[in-house]
């Protein structure tokens, strides 16, 4: 039996994630892969946790010196994650 309309398999995760509501889960967990590969290894390895809750991108850190110094360049790392995620998904960072 034939469908009369085809779909590409991309309209179809479309639908699937509209269908579920994983569109915000999903901008979430590219935004913590975003943070590593924008952190460094050096960053990263003084990391013990990640995670995003109501568009606040929270990160908890070992070094208070690696704290002092990305408490500097929040800003500029906001704007960063958001230009590749390709739209506002964080609005603020917040390094416990």
């Amino acid at each position: 039996m034939r469908r009369n309309k085809t779909i590409t398999l991309g309209e179809a995760l479309q639908d699937l994630i509209r269908e579920y509501r994983l569109g915000p889960g999903l901008k979430e967990a590219t935004v913590i892969n975003i943070w590593e590969s924008i952190a460094g290894k050096v960053i990263t390895a003084r990391t013990k946790k990640t995670y995003v809750k109501n568009g606040v991108l929270h990160i908890h850190l070992t070094s208070s010196v690696v704290k002092n110094e990305l408490m500097m360049l929040r800003d500029a790392m906001k704007t960063q994650i958001n230009s590749r995620a390709g739209e506002e998904v964080i609005r603020d960072i917040v390094l416990h």
